[in-house]
């Protein structure tokens, strides 16, 4: 059975369960900048080939006993710049695409797009059940679920804030984001998406398969 075939039918096999992973793009929210955080250097980043092939060969409903290994990922890109629209932290990362990229990067997971469906993904969790590696959501600009993040531990979260910002650690108890927080998800194989947007994450699998044969 071909590589394709055997991804699709593993796919299929998880049914509604499953999801897929993507990068995402969030409405800016307006934070006040910090101290710029040393950028890191390019070759920390997985690009090319090795990348892509990466991404789109594994499949994975759970992030369950990974979380230690996808938050030291994360951390690797503090510093990293605010970029919206973009995928590579080399061009720059905004709030949505520097948490698709992470879980792609790291474990192979593939995220919707944006941050509104990223907030149907897994199970919702309360403030008090976070643990490393969930996601939580803030409402910015008036707009719910327009930004997400990746909680690592002790009240703190990571993620790229806003356009003049690097992606850095925040606590949930300060005055900005406690006032947002808009919810968490625990990523456990579950979803809420519609049908059209899981054809589109199959079609983002295929496409990503497309372009490793290429190269």
């Amino acid at each position: 059975m071909s590589l394709k075939k055997t991804m699709l039918s593993k796919l299929l096999g998880f049914g509604l369960g499953a999801f897929i992973c993507v990068s995402a793009y969030a409405a800016d929210p307006v934070v006040e900048p910090s101290a710029d955080a040393a950028v890191p250097k390019e070759s920390m980043f997985q690009a090319g080939r090795s990348y892509i092939a990466r991404v789109s060969d594994r499949l994975a409903d759970t992030v369950t006993g990974k979380s230690e290994e996808l938050i030291n990922r994360a951390m690797e890109v503090i510093g990293v710049r605010y970029r919206w629209d973009t995928e590579l932290p080399q061009s720059g990362l905004d709030g949505s695409s520097f948490v698709g990229y992470v879980f792609k990067d790291k474990l192979g997971f593939l995220l919707p797009r944006k941050s509104t469906q990223m907030s149907r993904v897994g199970k919702p969790i309360t403030r008090e059940e976070l643990q490393p590696g969930d996601l939580v959501f803030f409402n910015t600009m008036r707009l719910t679920f327009s930004h997400v993040g990746i909680y690592v531990g002790d009240n703190k979260f990571i993620h790229s804030p806003s356009k003049g910002t690097n992606v850095r650690v925040d606590d949930l108890g300060s005055l900005y984001w406690d006032k947002r927080f808009d919810g968490a998800r625990r990523l456990d194989g579950s979803d809420n998406l519609n049908d059209s947007e899981r054809q589109e994450l199959l079609n983002e699998v295929k496409n990503l398969k497309r372009k490793s044969r290429n190269l």
